[in-house]
C-alpha cells in the first residue's frame, strides 16, 4: 500500500503512556449481563478478534448525551510521536478515510463528522465502558471514536496469517465503516430492534450490519484508489485474506469448535470477502445495502 508522504490525520489520540486506564467496567469481561441476548464476539484461544457495535449500543440504554454533543466536548488529542512509524501509518489511513467519506457525504448533500482514533495499550476508558486490547479494534458510537491497541496487528500477522499494510488498513476502514453506519442512523435502527426479535433473528441482522461495514471499507478503497492510486500488487488479496481470517466460520474452526451458522454475528469468510469486494468494485454506498440483499 502506498501511504508514505500522504496526509496524516489530526484526529489521532495517543493514550499508550497512560498505563491502561480501565474505568466504567468492561462491557465484555465485566461479569454482568448486558441484556442483548448474546455477547457478539468471536474467541480464538483467548484472543477476541473484533467487537460488534451492537454490543456497545446495548450498554447505552438510551442514556448519555447524543454522540455529536460528546464529540464537541472532547479536548485536544495527545498526538503520537513523529518517529512512530506504525502510528503514522494508522494516522495516514485515517486521513484517507476522512478524505473519501467527506467526498461521499458531500455528494449526497450531507456533512461527514470525522471520528477520532485512539491508540492505547492494555485497556482504556471509553464512553461505552472499559475498552480492552483483547477485544481487537472497535468503534464506540457514544463518543464517535475508533479504538485500537496496535499489538492487534501482531495477532493479525502471526496468529491469523494476515500480514501486510493493506490488511491493516482494511481493519481501520471497517471500524470507520461502523462510524458511517452510526452517522447514517443504521446502527440506531438496529438497536431499536433489540428485544423485539428472537436471538437468531438478531444475530442474522448483526451479520448484515457487519457485512455492510466490510462493504463500506471496500467503498473507501475504491475511492482512495481512484483519487490517489494507493493500491499496489497484492493489496486486494491482503484485504481479502484478512476478511477471510475473521469470518465467523474461520474463527469457530480456529477455536476448536464446530461451525454453527445460527450463531454467526459477523458473517462467514466468503461473505466478508464478497461484500468488501462489492464496495471495492462499485464504490457505492447504495450498493452496500446488505439488509435488502436476498443472498449474502
Amino acid at each position: 500500500m502506498k501511504w508514505e508522504g500522504n496526509r496524516e490525520s489530526d484526529n489521532v489520540e495517543d493514550r499508550r503512556d497512560e498505563g491502561g486506564g480501565g474505568g466504567g467496567g468492561s462491557p465484555i469481561f465485566g461479569g454482568r449481563s448486558i441484556g442483548i441476548g448474546t455477547i457478539v464476539i468471536a474467541l480464538v484461544g483467548g484472543w477476541v478478534l473484533g467487537i460488534n457495535p451492537l454490543t456497545i449500543l446495548g450498554l447505552l440504554s438510551g442514556g448519555g448525551p447524543p454522540a455529536q454533543v460528546q464529540q464537541q466536548q472532547q479536548g485536544p488529542a495527545h498526538r503520537p510521536p513523529a518517529d512512530d512509524t506504525m502510528a503514522r501509518f494508522v494516522s495516514t489511513v485515517l486521513a484517507d478515510t476522512e478524505d473519501v467519506w467527506q467526498g461521499v457525504f458531500r455528494q449526497g448533500g450531507g456533512t461527514y463528522q470525522e471520528p477520532r482514533l485512539v491508540l492505547f495499550r492494555g485497556s482504556t476508558p471509553t464512553a461505552c465502558g472499559a475498552g480492552q486490547a483483547a477485544m481487537g479494534p472497535f468503534y464506540c458510537p457514544a463518543d464517535q471514536k475508533v479504538y485500537i491497541d496496535l499489538g492487534f496487528y501482531e495477532t493479525l500477522k502471526n496468529r491469523l496469517g494476515a500480514p501486510g499494510d493493506f490488511a491493516q488498513a482494511y481493519v481501520i476502514a471497517h471500524e470507520v465503516g461502523h462510524h458511517v453506519q452510526n452517522l447514517l442512523g443504521i446502527s440506531g435502527k438496529m438497536d431499536q430492534m433489540r428485544g423485539r426479535v428472537s436471538k437468531t433473528e438478531y444475530n442474522a441482522m448483526s451479520v448484515r450490519l457487519e457485512l455492510q461495514a466490510d462493504c463500506f471499507a471496500g467503498v473507501w478503497a475504491h475511492h482512495a484508489q481512484a483519487a490517489r492510486k494507493i493500491l499496489e500488487q497484492g493489496d486486494v488479496e491482503e484485504a481479502m485474506n484478512a476478511a477471510a481470517k475473521i469470518g465467523d466460520d474461520a474463527l469457530q474452526r480456529a477455536g476448536g469448535g464446530r461451525v454453527v451458522p445460527e450463531s454467526f454475528t459477523h458473517g462467514s469468510s466468503a461473505q466478508r470477502q464478497r461484500w468488501f469486494n462489492t464496495g471495492l468494485q462499485n464504490g457505492s454506498v447504495k450498493g452496500c445495502d446488505t439488509f435488502a440483499a436476498r443472498n449474502l
